[in-house]
């Protein structure tokens, strides 16, 4: 429980910097546009001024962007911590790779921004995706049945794993 603590711990402050630099990034060039668009008013023709309904329409649109910067921030902070957190209910449980060769029980899980990562009790480091076979502590995995119908079963091993969430 102690690595997936440390993870959480990384994870976390790596999510919180991104956002933050998400943030003062749009925020830096929100101000940008602002100055722009002042320095577009002060700079117009007065014969042939700025229609404001573009003015106000350019307004909108940036701050839309914004936004949308600041909402996809959250969301990878969310699906982190949803990662943190299935992770967790991985530790002692049987673990087969998707292509058969490697099996053992769940020691410990690191958790990166595009996936977990499962080592067993040997040492062995297995990507979870698609494919991967994760079964309940002390239930041996048959490799030959799991091989032919995998998809099955690590469809209904992800949902064993989740359900405790």
């Amino acid at each position: 429980m102690a690595a997936v603590d440390a993870v959480t711990s990384s994870t976390s402050s790596s999510s919180s910097q991104s956002a933050a630099t998400a943030s003062a990034s749009a925020s830096l060039n929100y101000n940008d546009f602002l100055q722009l668009l002042i320095a577009q008013m002060k700079n117009q023709d007065p014969t042939d001024p700025m229609d404001a309904s573009q003015q106000i329409s350019q307004l909108a649109s940036f701050s839309q962007v914004e936004q949308q910067i600041q909402t996809n921030s959250h969301l990878e902070t969310v699906l982190q911590n949803q990662w943190i957190s299935q992770a967790s209910d991985y530790i002692g449980k049987e673990i087969m790779s998707a292509d058969g060769k490697t099996t053992g029980t769940i020691k410990q899980v690191s958790v990166y921004t595009d996936g977990i990562i499962a080592e067993t009790d040997a040492g062995d480091k297995i990507l979870i995706q698609a494919g991967v076979t994760i079964a309940p502590a002390g239930t041996a995995i048959d490799a030959s049945s799991t091989s032919s119908d995998s998809s099955s079963s690590s469809d209904s091993s992800s949902t064993d794993s989740t359900s405790g969430s």
